[in-house]
């Protein structure tokens, strides 16, 4: 079934210049992207992103890192979108990652790990809702369509 899920390169991705190589590999295995944007996180949309972790000891440098530079928003779509990504993007901690995800090549430690991406269909909603507007979403069709379903 087909699905979105919200994706983010984080500064440490941005600032190593390695936004193309996660573009790369979403697209190649047959993702769509339907969204995308750039910018600097406020402290507050910030804070919204990682309410789960509000009471949590590691919020404060959640939040300070990910606000520390540019970061690229997307919103990709493909069948099961949200585990394919996932899977792509490999353990959170980047020394447990492996070899061959975005996290296994690129990540540097827990929390210099280069990509953030939903955990869940409910999440990836929620946050999509938070970065996007829903006309900044694209609908269209793929050429290739009929290969990827």
């Amino acid at each position: 079934m087909s699905e979105r899920t919200f994706v983010m390169v984080k500064p440490d991705g941005v600032g190593r210049r390695l936004i193309g190589e996660c573009i790369r590999r979403f697209e190649r295995r047959g993702l769509k992207l339907v969204g995308m944007k750039m910018q600097i996180i406020s402290q507050k949309l910030a804070e919204s992103h990682y309410e789960e972790h509000r009471a949590r000891p590691f919020f404060p440098h959640l939040v300070q890192f990910i606000t520390s530079g540019p970061t690229v928003q997307m919103v990709w779509e493909g069948k099961d979108a949200v585990a394919q990504v996932r899977k792509m993007n490999g353990a959170t901690n980047s020394l447990e990652a492996a070899v061959g995800t975005i996290r296994g090549d690129f990540g540097l430690s827990l929390q210099n790990n280069m990509i953030h991406a939903s955990d869940s269909i409910e999440t990836a909603k929620r946050e999509i809702a938070l970065y996007f507007d829903q006309n900044e979403l694209l609908e269209y069709a793929m050429p290739d369509a009929h290969w990827l379903s």
